[in-house]
């Protein structure tokens, strides 16, 4: 993204003839993921478990501008989902294909590898889907074969693919020497000031660096997510830490209410 940029969140990417907005709804809370932790059982019970909930967290943020959403195969997440459709949100879908229910905190790389991710890539293919992305736990399980029967296999659908990893700085350094290329456009991946839920110790100003260039030797188009890092980060903080990132082309954000969704995406506009 370009420094000092208008309301720099709020366009649009177009690449390969397709388009991607630069700004992307999470699904993190709606999921209740673990590394949210005491939050999480919130976030089970107020949104996870009522897709109506969901739903409206969807819609307000559509009303703020939103105009794309990460989405994965789970039927709760769909059902909210739909309800936002049928109120009139048209959204670009970024699907994530392959996730499994595996402990994010204690992750067990096998059974992430056994994920139905053919039935997901079907799946997605009904949406208005530009950009399929291999899942986290099947990227950092480093069964380069499967991941590039996964990437061959969303290329054939005519959609953009991509990688997610929760380990930027070690998958980063082990992509380009273990798989094509050329099969993939996009990369997601965690980006904070304090380096939270990222494989790196510390964050000063040669460590970012060094992450920063070896991220942008890939030469991929970069979707950074957990901006906020799982809310360690006040919206203001990480919204004033990206004015002067220049190597991010959208980032993934989630938010857990209605309210944090009307907040979050009218301060972003500000940026």
């Amino acid at each position: 993204m370009k420094k000092n940029r208008d309301r720099m969140f709020f366009e649009e990417l177009n690449y390969k003839g397709k388009t991607i907005p630069q700004t992307i709804l999470g699904y993190g809370p709606f999921m209740a993921e673990l590394y949210f932790g005491h939050r999480s059982r919130l976030y089970l019970d107020d949104l996870y478990n009522i897709p109506q909930n969901i739903s409206k967290v969807i819609i307000e943020s559509y009303n703020q501008g939103v105009r794309a959403i990460n989405l994965v195969n789970d039927d709760n997440l769909l059902k909210a989902y739909d309800i936002a459709v049928d109120e009139g949100c048209e959204m670009k879908v970024i699907a994530t294909i392959g996730k499994t229910d595996v402990d994010y905190l204690n992750p067990n790389y096998e059974i992430a590898k056994e994920a139905d991710w053919e039935e997901d890539i079907e799946l997605f293919r009904q949406y208005d889907c530009p950009l399929m992305l291999v899942d986290e736990f099947i990227t950092d399980a480093y069964d380069w074969t499967l991941t590039s029967k996964i990437l061959n296999r969303i290329n054939d659908t005519g959609a953009m693919s991509g990688l997610v990893s929760a380990f930027p700085m070690r998958t980063t350094e082990m992509l380009s020497q273990n798989l094509d290329m050329d099969l993939f456009d996009f990369y997601m991946i965690p980006y904070n000031s304090l380096s939270y839920m990222m494989d790196i110790s510390a964050f000063n100003a040669s460590q970012r660096k060094e992450f920063i260039e070896k991220v942008k030797s890939l030469n991929k188009k970069i979707i950074a997510t957990r901006i906020l890092a799982a809310g360690v980060l006040k919206p203001q903080e990480a919204f004033t830490f990206y004015k002067n990132v220049d190597f991010v082309d959208a980032i993934c954000m989630g938010v857990a209410s209605v309210s944090e969704a009307r907040d979050d995406f009218t301060l972003l506009k500000e940026y």
